[in-house]
């Protein structure tokens, strides 16, 4: 299959590129910098263009989504919006620009926080939360796939991040991207793969 990566540069991203490649997909990678494609995923017109500049594809998988880590107390507008826009929207737009070129099926990101509140993740529940109910949705609607992996924090992030999911299991990031495969070559729509 070929096979859209956008994220392709974080832990996550290149655990989803190697485990995609070993099973003989040919993967166009797309993020910031470092990938095959530049993409800005906060920009619906660079969405546009990293799909014109790709072509047809067989499937979708998105790697990346930014929230902001606060307090509530801290949060300002500005920060939900960014939230928003970093996790949802922008998956929301690749799925949008994505039904003409995109056969088989889309893969999106949320994570924990949406079923397990963490000190601090109030917006990525709600961002993650936000995508998981829209997966759900348009899988009723659309004639590809559509899926969303939902893990907790990666055993190999667990030195930067482990303070925040205290007493949360961490999972190897290769689990992670074998979620994507299960969503990718699977038969299965609307689901939310949780990996706790």
């Amino acid at each position: 299959m070929k096979i859209l990566l956008v994220g392709a540069t974080g832990t996550l991203g290149r655990a989803v590129l190697e485990v995609l490649r070993d099973r003989g997909h040919q993967v166009v990678t797309a993020s910031r910098k470092g990938s095959d494609h530049t993409v800005d995923i906060l920009d619906t017109d660079s969405i546009g263009a990293l799909y014109r500049e790709v072509g047809p594809v067989d499937a979708l998988a998105c790697a990346a989504g930014p929230v902001p880590w606060l307090p509530v107390a801290e949060l300002t507008h500005r920060h939900v919006l960014d939230g928003l826009a970093g996790k949802v929207v922008s998956q929301v737009e690749l799925v949008r620009h994505g039904l003409a070129t995109v056969a088989g099926s889309f893969t999106l990101i949320t994570g924990v926080t949406s079923r397990d509140p963490l000190r601090t993740g109030s917006i990525a529940a709600l961002a993650n939360g936000a995508v998981e109910a829209f997966v759900r949705s348009a899988a009723v609607e659309l004639d590809q796939r559509i899926n969303a992996v939902s893990p907790t924090v990666f055993t190999e992030s667990v030195e930067h991040y482990g303070d925040l999911f205290a007493g949360i299991e961490p999972v190897p990031v290769h689990r992670a991207a074998l979620a994507y495969v299960r969503s990718i070559e699977g038969h299965q729509t609307g689901q939310v793969y949780v990996l706790d």
